[in-house]
């Protein structure tokens, strides 16, 4: 099996994390994780762009010097990012000398092949971004930022070029044909759309002017110019794994970033490494924005979603269940999603308190009431429900069809086999209705008690089997939850089951084999516990991160 390699974007230290990034990062360690579960050796790269002119400005306005203040936000990102439970490989900051050394290099070989060149240019400067916008673009958005909305300024300046003009026909083949995927499909369209009307060389420097704070990768052949961030943080992504250990981790399979930074990634980047005779990344994936509350976030408007809101709500819920609600309703798809307190509790009570908390906790409870606790015999009793539901159907292909999702990155169809396959044993206890038996049983009223007493534990065997297995295809979003019903229930799935991010004793296709070597054996202890996630009650104000 292939190894894997999944990036996020590298954000920018001007400030601290928020919804944004967070979510971008959730939905890479969702999918390193998936495939950590399906088995291959998997690869996961976040950190810091560290050499932006806005750091520099924020620095100043904050009284330290830019490396002070990189050094502060990239030890926020960390923290939050360890709140969040992401088991990224490695992270890095484009300070780092493993990085600049390596970065300088490819620009040097650039310069050398000819695909880098010195020349004069004027153009739309959009400071926001700190990159440069062709006059049709700056025209279509009334000379602002189409990013930002900010007034764009008019620059003359001599500057190294990167030629992306020599490689318009290659990066459209290459998309349309989906040797490099562009997804959502929206996304691609969009891209080839902006190829289609013509690509020019793009700056890649600026001259250095007296007064200039000295932060950032100068050019390695002319130490006049200063190499713009966006080209030199791009490289990261080969920068990391550019060693003996980690280039098998090459190329990329999933670069993850929201829409706004699609151009760089898909077109630039792409270029970049074809100019350098390396392969591209697979796919690009550029994910939607969230909202707050059906309105848009702003830090003028009071409603952005900082890391001190979603901890007031992992506080509250647990950070399963935010992590739950992010990867699920977050705007994996070409449209924004809505972050609302009541869309929030809705989902938490249908998925989780309802969902995967009450059939673990009916099952642990009927197990420890009928059978002391301990696993029934798995008999060879079939005892459907109406209709002949039975929640075994489907389970040989769990693995393959869980592989298919993860590999498209369709990571919410992937989860929804996990609730789907809870709400399957839901409806099942519901039609069996295997307290009736117990209870028939312990009256002394059912016509045929052994065979009863065996009915009861082949419902309650095959309940609490699915329900191992649907906690497998739910780990991803929820480890510490999935990894707290193991231990209770004494599954062996974990290297460790003290630790949620430990190694997996097996692939997915032996995990969840039905009543295979990791199943559930007859006589294993279950635990009832707490239940693992509490209903919530609507009627309660939202989390509030000042209290």
């Amino acid at each position: 099996m292939d190894p894997y390699y999944v990036t996020t974007p590298i954000y920018y230290v001007n400030d601290r994390p928020h919804i944004g990034h967070c979510y971008t990062t959730l939905i890479a360690d969702v999918a390193a994780r998936m495939h950590r579960l399906i088995g291959r050796d998997v690869f996961f790269l976040t950190g810091t762009d560290e050499h932006a002119e806005k750091v520099v400005a924020k620095a100043l306005e904050n009284g330290v010097s830019p490396q002070e203040w990189a050094d502060r936000n990239a030890a926020e990102f960390k923290k939050a990012f360890a709140f969040m439970n992401f088991s990224n490989d490695d992270f890095v900051r484009t300070t780092e000398s493993r990085h600049t050394t390596r970065a300088a290099a490819y620009i040097q070989k650039l310069v050398d092949s000819g695909d880098i060149e010195l020349g004069d240019y004027e153009g739309w400067w959009d400071a926001s971004q700190e990159e440069y916008v062709v006059e049709n673009v700056a025209k279509e958005h009334d000379y602002k930022s189409p990013v930002t909305g900010r007034p764009l300024e008019k620059r003359t300046e001599q500057n190294y070029f990167f030629r992306l003009d020599h490689y318009a026909a290659w990066l459209e083949e290459q998309i349309a044909d989906d040797a490099i995927r562009v997804l959502p499909e929206a996304r691609k369209n969009e891209v080839l759309g902006r190829i289609r009307q013509g690509l020019q060389k793009v700056p890649v420097s600026r001259r250095i002017k007296e007064g200039d704070a000295d932060w950032g990768v100068k050019m390695p052949n002319d130490p006049a110019h200063r190499v713009y961030v966006w080209i030199e943080a791009l490289c990261n992504y080969l920068t990391v794994v550019d060693t003996d250990d980690r280039i098998k981790y090459w190329p990329a399979d999933v670069h993850l970033m929201a829409k706004d930074i699609l151009w760089f990634h898909a077109v630039i980047w792409p270029a970049m490494l074809k100019a350098l005779g390396r392969e591209a990344p697979r796919v690009i994936y550029a994910h939607a924005y969230f909202i707050s509350e059906g309105r848009k976030m702003s830090k003028s408007l009071g409603n952005f979603i900082e890391i001190d809101q979603l901890r007031a709500y992992a506080d509250r819920f647990s950070l399963d269940a935010l992590r739950w609600f992010l990867s699920t309703q977050g705007p994996l798809g070409a449209n924004d999603a809505d972050f609302a307190y009541q869309r929030f509790v809705e989902v938490y009570n249908a998925d989780l308190a309802n969902g995967i908390g009450n059939a673990t906790s009916r099952v642990s409870n009927m197990i420890a009431k009928y059978f002391e606790g301990k696993v029934p015999e798995p008999s060879d009793i079939v005892v459907p429900g109406e209709s002949g539901l039975d929640p075994r159907d489907g389970t040989t292909g769990v693995a393959e069809s869980f592989t298919g999702h993860a590999g498209a990155m369709r990571l919410g169809e992937a989860l929804a086999m996990g609730t789907d396959r809870v709400s399957l044993v839901d409806r099942y206890i519901n039609q069996t209705r295997p307290f009736s038996i117990a209870k028939q049983i312990d009256k002394g009223e059912h016509p045929e008690p052994l065979r009863g007493r065996a009915e009861l534990g082949a419902i309650l065997y095959t309940c609490a089997e699915a329900l191992r297995i649907a906690s497998l295809l739910l780990y991803p979003a929820m480890p510490e939850k999935m990894a707290e019903l193991w231990r209770r229930w004494n599954c062996p799935h974990l290297v460790d089951p003290a630790d949620c991010n430990s190694a997996f004793v097996a692939p997915l296709a032996e995990l969840a084999q039905w009543g295979g070597r990791y199943g559930l054996k007859a006589g294993q202890e279950i635990a009832k516990g707490d239940a693992l996630f509490m209903r919530a009650d609507p009627a309660e104000p939202a989390p509030d991160a000042s209290t």
